[in-house]
């Protein structure tokens, strides 16, 4: 084999490394953002969907969907309203712990519906704050759980509590994340 032979394989295989190296670095990168922006729930899509492949897929996906939607700060003004509307939630506890949680979620569903996510069913509004806000969707999820044992009396007044404090959790990031436009947005 002549010089020139060798030296053209070794710079095939060198570059055939780099690509690899490459395409694997971009991989990981491409993982931890999605590790950090959707947090708990990427480890739960990937429990779900039975690979990393398809889980990230599916993240892409909702960020695709998100990206199309029209999420708009709140005003100081809704900020405030909201802000007296879940106070009357909190104090109909005392007297009515399962119509304040049932209150509770239909005024999270009336401040994300604000704020432009759709609010078409729970399953996808999961979907489309996972993107912004899966650090505090578990809060979401749990407190969606007991709202529905409670809907057939099966909740106690401790997981009702419990519920309230779950939902008081996504209203607070959806209520403070309201006031500034996202990146990109005008």
């Amino acid at each position: 084999m002549s010089t020139g032979t060798i030296l053209a394989i070794v710079i095939s295989a060198a570059v055939v490394l780099a690509l690899i190296g490459l395409a694997f670095a971009l991989d990981r990168r491409r993982r931890y953002r999605l590790r950090q922006q959707f947090g708990p729930e990427y480890d739960r899509t990937v429990d779900d969907a039975g690979s990393r492949r398809a889980a990230e897929y599916d993240l892409g996906a909702r960020e695709e969907r998100h990206e199309a939607l029209d999420i708009k700060p709140l005003s100081s003004g809704a900020r405030e309203r909201y802000t007296e509307r879940w106070r009357g939630v909190q104090e109909q506890f005392v007297d009515r712990p399962e119509g304040a949680v049932h209150d509770a979620d239909r005024l999270v569903g009336s401040l994300m519906h604000e704020r432009g996510y759709p609010t078409e069913g729970f399953e996808q509004r999961t979907r489309d704050l996972s993107v912004e806000h899966g650090r505090t969707l578990e809060h979401y999820r749990a407190a969606h759980e007991i709202n529905t044992l409670s809907s057939s009396q099966q909740a106690t007044t401790e997981q009702l509590r419990g519920a309230m404090v779950h939902y008081r959790a996504l209203f607070d990031e959806l209520l403070s994340d309201g006031d500034a436009p996202r990146p990109g947005r005008t």
